[in-house]
């Protein structure tokens, strides 16, 4: 382990996908800079774990379409350097009876590959997929492995000179001018900057000490399901008209020896609040059923028992937009609502820019964004 330092440049607190790419962002720029986790690099405690999270161009929203691009940059720059294969590219499926229009008026406009098709023919071109409404596929989408990421983010940091502290948890920060003071289990650090990025633990780290905006924090549910006629590289798919929507994916290595296939809804309806305390880690037995049912009626090709369940957090704004934006010598870096792991390695460039003294990403990242 790393000897932790009593000075450092920037202080990073919390090596998941965001910390971790802008501890390596940090080390990219000749940063002095030190990565702080509480628990072991790759935990599942929070929000980063898992070998399969969708990456994707399709949104209705202009801005993050052209996020998307620069992100995928820097994800081909990460296995390149790492020499790690980070991304799955399957193309990406929307479908429903509402959203996809929008979606694909927006490709449209940034000059993106995309077709639209009609249920019928996306279903000779995908065997035990079922759709509804119009069909859009893209083919700048797959999936990324967020364990992996994470791993490889800190070895390229660590390479670039960045020191990094598993087990060693911030207990306390505390401006002190244009200063900052880290209260961790191995003694004080001072630093010139702190990007904190802990998720669901940043309320309690951050809470009276910048104008954080609401932010709640929910534990969602995944399931894997066999494949029996579903080829293993089928597209992601998201169905907007599903209450709520649904997304599905290839696994990856938590799909297990015959690649099962990743389902789960976005934002469970019953999900109550939680801490990261408070947090039961147990699957509700009514998602596992919805998500079932969900199965046998939309997606054929898979056995609809589901063999290997997880749970994680969500930490979200009203608005469901990212928090990335600078107050005195604190970065606050995310939370991202759920839908930022395939940004990570923007986040985490933003993230160096904003401790450098650099702009932020968007005005509707701020902490004083008008949110709701």
């Amino acid at each position: 382990m790393d000897a932790v330092p009593r000075e450092v440049e920037t202080a990073v607190v919390g090596a998941g996908l965001m910390g971790s790419a802008a501890a390596w962002a940090l080390a990219r720029r000749g940063r002095s800079a030190a990565l702080f986790e509480q628990y072991p690099i790759g935990h599942r405690a929070g929000s980063s774990h898992g070998s399969a999270r969708i990456v994707r161009r399709a949104y209705a929203d202009p801005l993050h379409v052209r996020l998307t691009g620069r992100a995928m940059e820097l994800w081909r720059e990460a296995e390149e350097r790492s020499g790690r294969a980070l991304l799955r590219m399957t193309g990406g499926l929307d479908h429903g009876r509402s959203g996809v229009g929008e979606i694909a008026a927006v490709l449209e406009a940034q000059g993106l590959p995309h077709e639209l098709l009609d249920p019928a023919e996306a279903e000779r071109r995908w065997p035990g997929m079922r759709f509804e409404g119009r069909v859009l596929f893209h083919p700048e989408a797959g999936t990324v492995d967020a364990d992996g990421a994470v791993a490889a983010f800190t070895a390229l940091a660590r390479a670039g000179g960045c020191s990094v502290h598993p087990e060693t948890p911030v207990r306390r920060i505390a401006v002190d001018g244009d200063r900052v003071r880290l209260e961790t289990a191995a003694g004080t650090v001072r630093a010139r900057r702190a990007v904190v990025a802990a998720g669901a633990w940043a309320a309690g780290l951050l809470g009276g000490l910048v104008p954080l905006p609401e932010l709640a924090v929910t534990q969602q549910q995944v399931f894997h399901f066999p494949r029996r006629g579903l080829a293993a590289d089928a597209p992601t798919a998201v169905h907007h008209t599903a209450d709520p929507v649904v997304y599905s994916l290839p696994g990856g290595r938590d799909g297990g020896p015959g690649d099962g296939r990743k389902i789960a809804e976005y934002r469970d309806p019953l999900g109550a609040p939680v801490t990261p305390d408070t947090r039961s880690g147990a699957v509700d037995p009514r998602a596992r059923e919805r998500v079932a049912d969900y199965v046998r009626r939309w997606l054929p090709g898979l056995d609809p028992e589901p063999f290997n369940e997880a749970t994680c957090l969500y930490t979200s704004t009203a608005d469901e937009e990212f928090v990335l934006d600078r107050s005195g010598p604190v970065v606050v870096c995310s939370p991202c609502s759920g839908h930022g792991a395939k940004f990570a390695p923007l986040v985490g460039e933003s993230a160096a820019d904003l401790a450098g003294g650099g702009p932020p990403l968007s005005p509707r990242f701020a902490l004083n964004a008008p949110r709701g």
